[in-house]
């Protein structure tokens, strides 16, 4: 007979380090908890689901009058002992000759407790058919499990503890207090109070300790190893040595479990649980960077020991096992591991001497993918292909660093950083195409025709950032090469390149007779392309020549060639200047309306620096509508825009802000300007935008979207605004008196519903549905580098 009557409910660990942040964890697990009796925590090993476990029981304990009990299982290798283990951890003294499951049910049946079961996935069956058993014997228990598999029972619940939040990235630099409070910052400096006891987050070394959370992906044991070298390093010097973390980070308590000591312990504990062909997948797997996509893994990942049909599988079971974490896009189902268990199987794949092979398998399908996407960019595919391109950036910046550094790689990183042309000038990156190509061109300076594109895409970019000695140069030597191997097309691109970089320099006669050229050379090679992308231009350098006529001739073709392939990019560009041409010859209402269609276009691209342009000329609009106020506010919010997405205008363009700010500086006078020009630098670029955008329902023609019934929710609605005021999700929390998690909820929801991709999406639809100006928050922006449009 059992000895045991009354469980004392005294039976959890006490926590000797303070608990750190997972506020919504620990409430989504209670909640799951009052009506589920099997709640899992899933997770990669170190990401704290013991912890989360323990605090939860901790915080509960008084709703389970018999008690909450905790079974430890990571030290049990027998199955067989795994009721004996239960029964012990419950202080259970049972004498009889009795099966051990039938004095442990007998025992639990009319009990009302708590049973943490602790890293069961050794024993997923065992502890699966248990749990089970005990839970249709005892109505009132509840078993809460951790695991980095789920057990797969009827009624079970799952949260897939994620690692602790990171500083957001997307935000300008946050103060230091503000740095300190986001929970990875927060876990790693109490670690290293422990180690040093004045240890603090100051301004002197709050970049490294935030990179130091950021390489090891938040994950808390990870971080909390790494504090423990502060007895002997600098943070600086403990971030600059984290690429052999797993050599560094050796000494963990000697009180816990061996596996535990070590990052590789713990990681070789998960690779031992996986079958050969998972570990060879997961090996595998860590060619990619960032994350990946089931035809991604099957394409690269197959072969020698897998067959592509088998991959599926292999990534559900690496998924269960928390060595995969499984992320939902928009587009689909991505996948990706942390970056600590990325390397562990980098490191293995080394071992096995595959790495070079994989590699190279990996570049091959990066090439596939951005030549498919340079053939259907100028179609209905674009805005898809934009953000298939978007998503796999790190993928594709792992496929030219592989071009660059093995031996006789670069011509090939040619062609994929070329075929990416239009992608470099759509997302903004520049900057970083250069840095691709010019090394690349270093490192093969073999003449051939992939060397001539290169230069001329190069080129390009250059012209786009106005270096313009660097670009001539580059298009007299891809212009030599070209006309060695007769490559009618790169000449037709050279001539392009050179118009437009005569129309950025202002010389505008010369640019309409290259680009006039450039048109006439892209259509006998039927490029259509080449087309588009010459003829707007020259339609521009006409425009501001004041050939209205021509100008306008040459946009409307331009626009048919773009709509009859339901195109966006170049659709948006010759939208906003064609609505330059149309406001100068009073054609405001049409103008605006050009404006708000080319914004709506550019939205799917974050195309900042060209929604800019378009608020650029919606406050011109509102100084000639004698608007001033508003246009006042504009121009106060583009000081910040342009300076945050890549400074002055064309210079063709600045004349006209210009005169602008010299009609709205003169109507207001003096401190009524300078008022509204405080307010408007106050905006964020998603209140900027929707500022504008009221310009247009105020020149007489409400948008259709304010007629139509809101899909959202009214909490949505409340949250969608907020969004267009420009607050983060933690200020929209704050706001709203809810969790952060549940913030992010809502504005998943509201995108979803809307059909958006982005906040600005969410800003815009607001601004079309509101009549009445609303308040706007203060930005918090930070300003970048100086850039002239790009196209």
């Amino acid at each position: 007979m059992s000895t045991l009557s009354r469980p004392r409910g005294r039976r959890l660990p006490a926590e000797v380090t303070g608990f750190v942040g997972r506020r919504h964890e620990v409430a989504e697990v209670k909640r799951l908890l009052s009506g589920a009796h099997v709640v899992t925590l899933t997770g990669a090993g170190g990401v704290g689901k013991t912890r989360l476990a323990l605090r939860v029981a901790a915080d509960v304990r008084r709703a389970f009058r018999n008690g909450v009990w905790l079974v430890e299982l990571a030290a049990l290798d027998k199955p067989e002992l795994l009721v004996q283990t239960v029964a012990e951890a419950l202080e259970i003294r049972d004498r009889s000759p009795r099966p051990p499951l039938k004095v442990l049910t007998d025992h639990l049946r009319d009990k009302q407790a708590l049973m943490v079961l602790d890293n069961c996935e050794h024993l997923l069956q065992d502890c699966a058919v248990l749990a089970e058993k005990l839970v249709r014997a005892a109505p009132d228990l509840r078993v809460l499990v951790t695991s980095r598999q789920a057990l797969g029972v009827d009624g079970e619940h799952t949260l897939t503890v994620p690692p602790l939040a990171l500083p957001d990235s997307g935000l300008a630099r946050p103060s230091t207090e503000a740095l300190a409070q986001s929970d990875a910052v927060r876990l790693f400096a109490e670690r290293a109070g422990a180690v040093l006891a004045d240890f603090a987050v100051t301004d002197d070394n709050r970049e490294a300790v935030e990179g130091i959370c950021r390489r090891l992906d938040g994950l808390p044991l990870a971080i909390e190893l790494a504090a423990v070298r502060l007895r002997a390093l600098s943070v600086q010097q403990l971030l600059d040595r984290l690429d052999d973390r797993f050599r560094l980070l050796t000494s963990g308590s000697r009180a816990v479990l061996p596996r535990h000591q070590t990052l590789r312990a713990l990681i070789d504990w998960s690779y031992a649980l996986c079958t050969d062909q998972e570990r060879a997948l997961w090996e595998r797997v860590s060619v990619f960077a960032g994350d990946l996509d089931l035809e991604a893994a099957e394409t690269v990942c197959s072969g020698d020991g897998i067959a592509s049909g088998e991959i599926v599988d292999l990534v559900i079971g690496l998924v269960d096992k928390s060595v995969l974490v499984r992320e939902e896009y928009p587009s689909g189902v991505r996948y990706r591991l942390l970056e600590t268990i990325r390397q562990y199987g980098r490191d293995r794949l080394r071992e096995s001497g595959e790495e070079e092979d994989l590699r190279r398998r990996h570049r091959d399908w990066c090439q596939g993918l951005v030549a498919r996407a340079e053939q259907e960019w100028f179609g209905p595919g674009q805005v898809r292909w934009f953000a298939r391109l978007r998503g796999e950036h790190s993928n594709l910046r792992a496929a030219l660093d592989f071009c660059l550094t093995a031996r006789g790689e670069a011509e090939r990183g040619l062609a994929v950083a070329t075929a990416m042309r239009f992608y470099w000038i759509a997302a903004g990156f520049l900057h970083e195409g250069r840095c691709w190509l010019d090394p690349l061109l270093a490192a093969d300076a073999a003449p051939t025709v992939s060397r001539a594109r290169a230069l001329c895409v190069n080129a390009r970019l250059a012209v786009l950032q106005s270096d313009f000695a660097a670009a001539e140069s580059m298009l007299e030597e891809s212009r030599a090469l070209a006309g060695r191997f007769d490559d009618a097309a790169t000449l037709a691109q050279i001539m392009y390149v050179s118009g437009l970089s005569a129309l950025v320099r202002q010389d505008l006669t010369r640019a309409a007779t290259l680009l006039e050229n450039a048109v006439d050379r892209h259509r006998e090679l039927d490029d259509q392309v080449g087309v588009v992308n010459s003829l707007m231009y020259l339609a521009t350098a006409h425009s501001f020549l004041g050939h209205s006529r021509r100008a306008l001739t040459l946009f409307e073709t331009c626009l048919g060639l773009c709509e009859a392939r339901s195109e966006h990019w170049f659709r948006s560009y010759v939208l906003s200047v064609f609505a330059i041409e149309m406001w100068r010859q009073g054609d405001t209402a049409r103008a605006i309306e050009m404006e708000s269609e080319s914004i709506r276009l550019k939205q799917p691209f974050n195309d900042r620096l060209g929604i800019a342009l378009c608020v650029e000329v919606m406050a011109w609009i509102a100084a000639g509508k004698g608007d001033c106020e508003c246009a006042a506010q504009l121009l106060g919010a583009l000081r910040g825009i342009w300076r945050s997405v890549g400074g002055p205008l064309f210079g063709y363009l600045a004349e006209y802000h210009s005169q602008c700010e010299a009609v709205v500086r003169s109507a207001l006078g003096v401190k009524r300007f300078d008022v509204a020009l405080r307010k408007g630098a106050g905006l964020t670029f998603e209140g900027a935008l929707a500022c504008a955008l009221r310009e247009k329902a105020s020149a007489g023609e409400q948008p259709e979207e304010a007629d139509r019934p809101s899909p959202l929710t009214r909490r949505e609605t409340e949250i969608a605004q907020l969004v267009a005021q420009g607050l983060s999700n933690k200020e929209i929390a704050a706001s709203l008196v809810i969790a952060q998690r549940t913030a992010e909820g809502h504005i998943e929801h509201i995108l979803s519903k809307l059909g958006f991709h982005s906040r600005a999406q969410v800003a815009v639809w607001v601004g079309e549905r509101t009549r009445a100006p609303e308040e706007e928050r203060p930005s918090e922006g930070d300003p970048g580098p100086a850039a002239p449009p790009a196209s």
